[in-house]
């Protein structure tokens, strides 16, 4: 990252630090010698990026270390959204982030390093970026485990690079002519089999080397019991590496296709009762109303 800003400030451009780690390793120190670095702010011992200050400097580009930093006492909570700030003033940022540092990646990464932390970015954000470098740092660890990160790291770069390609075809109205990357949506409600689903995702998944999604639609007039049921199936998707959004709508189908198509959705895995009812016969299933509107998507039903 203190490369690419030694070489953008060689091609011309105006570079400023905003944010170094706390400790910072002997070999960028001469980068960091060349560099214009604004000081952060100590509060209650929490460095804060000194954001009135970018701003009245306004350089081209502001190098940020460490985006998951929280800033509980600064003028804002969290990094990242002094970061939303600088760019909505129209400053460039890079910045570096850990894998296990995005909310979604938190509890798999946990899950093989052992290590758990409590400060993250949100996956919108990153999403939200133009470019994603990944960088493979010496880690002590299993083989199998690199492998697995390894993986997890190039879905994620994969995921970030195709919404990227997304905000570009939309904001010329675009229509895509191709599938840019696999995704996979798995439908939760209390009675699919949500064990099987996500299984079945995570197994497909692994062949395409892309991730799984899982929503929850959650309805105006839901119960609490539901609710409470739903929390153990949502921990268990998400203990499962799956992606866990909730939703509210009183129309499940609408959003579960508007969802589907804004995060370029290609399989959508959804339960469907066996049951059969006059008003079913009459009206339709959810299903075959999900199956007629989700057009360009393969949907996958699992019969409970």
């Amino acid at each position: 990252m203190f490369d690419e800003a030694r070489r953008r400030k060689e091609r011309g451009q105006d570079v400023v630090v905003g944010a170094l780690q706390p400790q910072v390793p002997p070999e960028i120190e001469p980068i960091l010698n060349a560099l214009e670095i604004v000081p952060t702010v100590d509060i209650e011992g929490v460095p804060v990026i000194d954001v009135p200050a970018i701003l009245r400097r306004h350089p081209q580009v502001c190098v940020v270390d460490g985006l998951a930093y929280d800033s509980p006492w600064g003028r804002n909570a969290h990094r990242w959204q002094d970061v939303e700030e600088l760019l909505a003033n129209g400053i460039n940022v890079v910045g570096s982030v850990n894998l296990q540092h995005i909310d979604d990646q938190r509890e798999a990464v946990e899950r093989l390093t052992g290590t758990p932390v409590l400060q993250t970015i949100p996956r919108q954000f990153l999403s939200t970026a133009d470019e994603i470098v990944v960088v493979d740092a010496p880690t002590e660890g299993a083989q199998p485990e690199l492998v697995s990160l390894r993986e997890m790291a190039l879905v994620l770069s994969a995921d970030v690079i195709d919404a990227g390609l997304q905000r570009y075809l939309q904001a010329h109205d675009i229509e895509p002519a191709w599938r840019t990357h696999e995704r996979f949506l798995v439908c939760l409600t209390t009675r699919a089999n949500a064990d099987r689903m996500i299984a079945s995702a995570r197994q497909s998944a692994a062949r395409f080397h892309c991730d799984v999604l899982a929503i929850y639609v959650r309805l105006p007039n839901s119960s609490e019991a539901e609710h409470k049921d739903m929390e153990g199936i949502l921990a268990h998707a998400r203990a499962e590496g799956a992606r866990v959004d909730v939703l509210e709508s009183d129309d499940p189908v609408e959003s579960i296709v508007q969802y589907a198509r804004s995060h370029g959705v290609t399989q959508i895995f959804v339960g469907h009762s066996m049951k059969n009812d006059w008003g079913a016969r009459f009206w339709g299933t959810p299903v075959s109303r999900l199956i007629r509107a989700a057009e360009g998507m393969d949907v996958r039903v699992f019969p409970h």
